[in-house]
């Protein structure tokens, strides 16, 4: 996912973290609620074949195989790979059709083969624009006429709300970390604090649309998942 220092810094990120909880934890449940309502607003009929493309440790992906769905799961950390085929045992009557490590940007699906794709992390762990692009495009290929991607971005002003309303905002070691964030939208967290996050891109809405619109999609919605709750309490 962009460079190989990025791609580093992003696997040991996922190894030290525990992502197979965040969904279950704090406003992390409200992203969850949220996301799911999003994908039902516009998903097809089971069963219908459905990639998710950096689905982590199968929160989503199980999700949708036990409403009846053919999910493949792609992540490129084996640690994910490896919690959510465990979680897939866990419902043997709707277990996910695939899981294992791939790229996003080298899908091993062929042309035309599902009608939904989940790009629910790929989009703002591709810190380079041209990776993201080439992301969009597999999706683009690998969907039937008429599928349908759902991607999600980071804000681009996220560290600055999350600092501020969870009290780091006036930490020296973060202040360059935010000025970055916000000159450029690059995100770098050269310490090993996990609150400060990792490598990724933090789009402004009209780049996110821009860039699903030059990899050929139409772009049928664009909203906000957390929105103000991202600024609610930690408990």
């Amino acid at each position: 996912m962009g460079n190989n220092d990025s791609i580093q810094r992003i696997v040991g990120h996922y190894g030290d973290a525990d992502e197979s909880a965040r969904l279950s934890i704090n406003w992390f449940q409200l992203e969850q609620a949220r996301t799911q309502e999003l994908i039902l607003r516009h998903l097809p009929p089971s069963p219908a074949t459905i990639i998710d493309v950096g689905g982590g440790a199968g929160a989503y992906a199980c999700w949708l195989a036990a409403r009846g769905h053919q999910v493949h799961l792609i992540d490129p950390v084996r640690k994910h790979v490896e919690q959510a085929r465990a979680a897939s045992t866990l419902q043997p009557e709707h277990p996910l059709a695939s899981a294992e490590i791939a790229d996003a940007r080298d899908l091993p699906q062929e042309d035309a083969t599902a009608d939904a794709v989940l790009l629910l992390g790929p989009l703002y762990h591709l810190v380079e624009r041209e990776d993201r692009l080439a992301c969009l495009r597999e999706a683009h290929r690998v969907l039937r006429v008429g599928g349908l991607v759902w991607g999600a971005g980071i804000s681009h002003f996220a560290s600055l709300f999350d600092s501020l309303s969870h009290g780091f905002f006036d930490d020296p070691v973060f202040a360059p970390i935010l000025g970055r964030d916000l000159e450029e939208g690059q995100h770098r967290n050269p310490t090993d604090n996990l609150l400060y996050f990792t490598d990724a891109f933090f789009h402004r809405p009209d780049e996110l649309s821009h860039e699903f619109l030059t990899a050929g999609f139409q772009v049928l919605e664009l909203l906000a998942i957390e929105g103000p709750g991202l600024a609610g309490p930690r408990f």
